[in-house]
């Protein structure tokens, strides 16, 4: 019959679209053998030196019981994890597919820009949920008993994916490939030395803390340090300054990220 069509012309729906782009940067990340390693060696070799050393007690408050140091190192250590995946590896490795014209073939099609944020930070989550098991595992094998605030943690785990994808993709889609490299890199070590991700904001000049507070890298790790070493309830304070680094930088990726 004239004007039927079987399949019909049209763009799957965002949904469709978004867990098919997950599908394909998971297999991405999978594939990718030696980042992949580094991904996951890191942090496992960063929480045994913080749990066997005395650099645990300059990261976390006085010991309150034998397990105190290692459930410090393993907050930290989640931090890192976070903002390591999903803000100096995205953004590293997006920048470089849009230098070589990978993000141009995807502009033709109907994928909108928020359907590509989404599948990149949902491929993150399952690179990170394989993090945190491992790093969760070894540290049950150093005598850490498991207690911890799970709900808290998941909380903190996603909104701060979401926030550190959305800076990611920001940077990403804005600066050239050279730039992205260096800028993010910078920017992960400031905040690993200097925005309380594994230091307490406490631990620094009072009058730096009004400003750390407001870092989403401090957030996370005053977060998670609160349900994993204080098993506090889920802190609420922490996941709304995450909520609006999430909203800005994901808001601002989608309005501004070019594809080429």
């Amino acid at each position: 019959m004239s004007g039927t069509y079987s399949p019909a012309p049209a763009a799957a729906p965002l949904g469709r679209m978004v867990l098919a782009q997950a599908r394909m940067e998971t297999v991405l990340l999978l594939r990718n053998g030696e980042q992949l390693l580094l991904t996951l060696v890191i942090p496992l070799v960063l929480l045994l030196l913080l749990a066997g050393t005395d650099l645990v007690d300059v990261a976390g408050a006085g010991a309150t019981s034998d397990e105190t140091p290692t459930a410090t190192a393993i907050a930290g250590v989640l931090t890192v994890v976070v903002m390591s995946t999903a803000f100096t590896g995205l953004a590293i490795a997006t920048g470089f597919e849009r230098r070589y014209g990978v993000l141009r073939r995807l502009a033709v099609t109907p994928l909108p820009r928020s359907a590509l944020l989404l599948g990149k930070a949902a491929a993150v989550l399952v690179v990170e949920v394989v993090q945190v098991l491992l790093v969760v595992g070894v540290g049950l094998a150093l005598g850490w008993s498991g207690q911890a605030n799970w709900l808290g943690v998941a909380l903190l785990v996603l909104t701060g994916t979401a926030a550190f994808a959305g800076l990611g993709m920001l940077m990403a889609g804005t600066l050239r490939a050279e730039a992205t490299l260096a800028a993010a890199n910078l920017v992960f070590i400031l905040l690993l030395l200097a925005g309380a991700a594994v230091v307490p904001v406490e631990r620094y000049p009072e009058m730096l803390q009004p400003v750390l507070e407001v870092l989403p890298s401090a957030a996370l790790g005053e977060g998670l340090r609160a349900v994993i070493v204080d098993l506090g309830g889920v802190p609420w304070a922490s996941l709304a300054v995450l909520a609006a680094w999430a909203a800005g930088g994901i808001g601002l990726a989608a309005r501004y990220f070019r594809w080429e």
